[in-house]
Order: structure tokens, then C-alpha cells, then sequence
């Protein structure tokens, strides 16, 4: 028994100093009356006792989960370049870059409803945004054309609603059900609302993951730079035409097919038909795979 606890004790050790904790000297305290935060310019009611009490349950929750931290904050350093200049583009605040982090970890994730990629969209809502979505092609899994189909929908929340707030809010709760909950209450803000659990702690937790990324070694996730994933340098090949055999495909380009999978998660098969004569851009990586 007394080697199982001493086991136990290591393991525990172990975790806290691979992936990252709240040090003794971490300046962290519960939100109070004082605290100033703001989501797209938007101020946060840290006044409200319970918006005080769901904030600081999204902030413990994740600097409790260290794993998942740590590794978000890690892919960041590689996807946020790529989301951030789309975002501006669109003229869609900063902070949503947090809204992809909470939705999906920054991974091309899949949930139990069906919805896919680093911004989980549903098949419907997909094509609705003008991406291709079929049993060869799932441009959900594009980072590129996910981002600004995000973007034209969040685009049109705030049209409809008149803050990024609800605008993030909907994103999860839909635009019609959002609508719905504040001609319900007869409010007209989310702080105000009472929503299924789910929707009521998405704000929040988008505002926990800023907070925490964007002050990662105030709060014990003090990774080194070299630690950090990075993006592959990659050329673009453009296709106007079918290609029957991607694992020959990839070998004429000088990969093999688990490096055009990786680079291209969009391509769902083994094949791309394209009798249409579309053009897709397929992304084939210079450098990143060859022993120094």
C-alpha cells in the first residue's frame, strides 16, 4: 500500500512539472469589483456578483487543466498567425481567435453532433458560408476558408444584435435561439440573460482562455519559446483536374501521403475527383520533414 501512495505521489509530480501549474508566485486572484476585462472592446460587468462567480469558475477550471493548456497555447504560436490577418481582413475583433480556442482546442476536433474543424461548423451551416462539404472535399477541415466562413457569420450576429458579445453568444446558442431568450427576458445584453449552461458559460470561457493565453506565465504556463509548435514552410499547387491516386500524387510532389493529409486535412479521400475543372490550392511543405 505504502509503495502505491509513493507511486501516486511521483506521478502527480510528474504531471504538474510537464504540463504546467499555478506557482506559488502567480499573481492570480479571484475577480472582484476592481478587475477591468473586456471582450472586442466590449466591457465585462465584473461589478455583477454572479458574472464575478462564472468568470472566476472558467479562469480556476482552466488553469486547472493543465494538459489542455498547455497544449492550446502551444498550437496558438502555429494557428493564430494564420486566424488573426482573416479576422482583420473581415474586420472582426482580435479576441475571436479565443471563440476557436474554446470551440475546438485549435485541432480540426469532431463532435458528437457532426459539426468538424478548428471552428465547428455544422455540414448545413458550411455550405450555407460557401464551403464545399462532400465524402471527398470538407473544407470545414481548411483553416483558411473555416475562418472566413466564421467570419461572415459573425459579421452578420453583430448585424443582428449589435454587439460582439451576442454575436459570440450565438455562435453557440444560434441566432434564433438568442433572439428568442432576450424578447423572452426582455433584455438586451448577455449579462443579463439566463441561458442553457452551455451558452451561458461560452462567454466566459472565451474571456478565461484570453486572460490565461495572453498572460501565460502570470498564471504558471511558462513554456519556452523553442517549445512552442510552428508552422512548415509550403508551396501552393494549384489542380484544375481529377487525381485518381493521392498517394501518387504526393509522391510526384516529393512527400508521401501522410504529409499531404497533414498539410491538406480538407482532402478526405484517397482520391479528388474534379470533372467541373475547380481549382483547388493544395499545400505541399519545402522543408520541416528532412534530418538536419
Amino acid at each position: 500500500m505504502k509503495k502505491i501512495v509513493i507511486l501516486a505521489t511521483v506521478v502527480f509530480l510528474a504531471s504538474f512539472l510537464l504540463y504546467g501549474v499555478v506557482s506559488d508566485d502567480t499573481k492570480y486572484s479571484p475577480v472582484g469589483y476592481n478587475s477591468k476585462m473586456d471582450f472586442s472592446g466590449e466591457e465585462v460587468p465584473t461589478f455583477m456578483a454572479d458574472v464575478q462567480e462564472r468568470l472566476d469558475k472558467e479562469m480556476v477550471t482552466n488553469m486547472n487543466y493543465h494538459t489542455n493548456t498547455t497544449l492550446v497555447i502551444k498550437r496558438a504560436n502555429k494557428v493564430f498567425p494564420i486566424i488573426e490577418p482573416i479576422l482583420a481582413k473581415y474586420g472582426v475583433p482580435d479576441d475571436f481567435k479565443y471563440l476557436a480556442v474554446i470551440e475546438s482546442s485549435l485541432v480540426n476536433a469532431v463532435s458528437p453532433a457532426g459539426a468538424r474543424g478548428v471552428w465547428q461548423f455544422m455540414p448545413a451551416t458550411a455550405k450555407e458560408k460557401g464551403m464545399e462539404v462532400n465524402d471527398e472535399v470538407d473544407e470545414r477541415y481548411h483553416l483558411e476558408k473555416s475562418t472566413e466562413a466564421a467570419c461572415k457569420y459573425l459579421i452578420s450576429a453583430k448585424e443582428k444584435f449589435g454587439t460582439w458579445t451576442l454575436a459570440a453568444a450565438s455562435y453557440n446558442g444560434g441566432m434564433n435561439g438568442i433572439a428568442k431568450r432576450l424578447e423572452e427576458q426582455q433584455v438586451d445584453n448577455y449579462y443579463d440573460l439566463l441561458l442553457t449552461e452551455e451558452t451561458s458559460r461560452y462567454v466566459f470561457r472565451i474571456l478565461a482562455l484570453k486572460e490565461i493565453m495572453t498572460n501565460s506565465n502570470k498564471y504558471g504556463f511558462s513554456i519556452p519559446k523553442e517549445a512552442l509548435y510552428y508552422s512548415v514552410p509550403t508551396k501552393t499547387i494549384i489542380v484544375d483536374s481529377s487525381i485518381t491516386n493521392l498517394a501518387n500524387f504526393a509522391k510526384s510532389q516529393g512527400v508521401n501521403y501522410k504529409i499531404l493529409k497533414i498539410h491538406n486535412p480538407w482532402l478526405r479521400d484517397k482520391k479528388l475527383t474534379n470533372t467541373t475543372g475547380k481549382k483547388y490550392e493544395i499545400e505541399i511543405p519545402t522543408s520541416g520533414y528532412q534530418k538536419q
